[in-house]
């Protein structure tokens, strides 16, 4: 940003600083709990006059309120389908009605567990539904031995599969019992979808994502960096999971989590602590956001 002249002197205007957050695995505990580090990180650098954004794979409906309640700048939700600056509306991209007929017959062909995402809430199956509560229910008493930090409670809301709008869903997410589910899915989807491992910690078998292709948290931070004026130099992206390669690639710096997989670590500029290891307080720290 050149300088601007004021009463005769000429003033340097220092562009702002963006950074751009994943949930799971980045804020959240995948779902259980949130480093108090964390909070203050994003407060302070808000203060500071540094924009933060949320870039998640949640739609903007299941975002957790201990997680919209920390405050943000905007959001991306679904992955890159949806993104907003405060509350306008920059990017909107729903799956075109045929791909998700598409999506539901490859599901039901291979028997794969699977809820489909709108901008406002998750839609499952009965069947589903109770799949992932089982699931969430080990996991957290799994974790029952941790230290308590900031803890969101209660079940996953969805809504019956039976109800969705298919001319609005943004991403699907499946599970699977079989542990090639993904590979599978991306050798007969990818002609046209973008499909990633999800990063639901699941016991055994694989999950994954599944977008239109080039649709990606990438794009959708390319064109809110557009709307803001704001160059990719300036913007860093933290996250832990597969969908947040394209934000790496497009953010100034691509921060991964202690906690993400090597291989994903190998493809960030830097990587910070993990989740509960004050990993995002470490990362704003280091780039002078704090």
């Amino acid at each position: 940003m050149p300088p601007r002249r004021k009463r005769g002197e000429w003033i340097i205007v220092t562009p702002p600083r963006i950074a751009f957050l994943d949930v799971d695995g980045t804020i959240l505990d995948h779902g259980t709990t949130i480093a108090p580090s964390t909070v203050t990180a994003i407060r302070t650098a808000r203060e500071r006059g540094a924009l933060v954004y949320l870039s998640t794979g949640r739609s903007a409906g299941d975002i957790h309120p201990a997680v919209r309640e920390i405050g943000f700048d905007g959001a991306i939700t679904n992955g890159g389908a949806y993104a907003v600056a405060g509350n306008e509306e920059i990017v909107a991209e729903p799956m075109p009605a045929d791909a998700v007929d598409r999506l539901e017959r490859f599901f039901r062909s291979h028997d794969i567990h699977y809820f489909l995402q709108t901008d406002e809430a998750v839609y499952a199956s009965a069947e589903v539904q109770a799949a992932v509560v089982a699931m969430l229910s080990s996991l957290r008493a799994q974790l029952a031995g941790d230290e308590p930090q900031t803890a969101p409670q209660g079940r996953p809301r969805f809504r019956d599969l039976a109800t969705v709008d298919r001319t609005r869903v943004a991403k699907a997410v499946f599970l699977s019992d079989s542990t090639d589910a993904v590979s599978r899915a991306q050798s007969e989807l990818g002609d046209r979808f973008h499909v990633v491992p999800g990063s639901i910690p699941l016991p055994g078998g694989t999950n994954g994502e599944i977008g239109m292709q080039g649709v990606t948290k990438g794009s959708a931070i390319t064109a809110v960096l557009d709307h803001l004026g704001i160059d990719a130099a300036d913007a860093i992206g933290i996250g832990d999971s597969w969908n947040d390669v394209e934000m790496f690639q497009v953010c100034g710096t691509g921060i991964a989590m202690g906690n993400a997989a090597q291989e994903l670590k190998d493809l960030a500029d830097e990587v910070t602590t993990a989740v509960l290891d004050d990993g995002v307080h470490n990362a704003f720290a280091r780039h002078g956001l704090i």
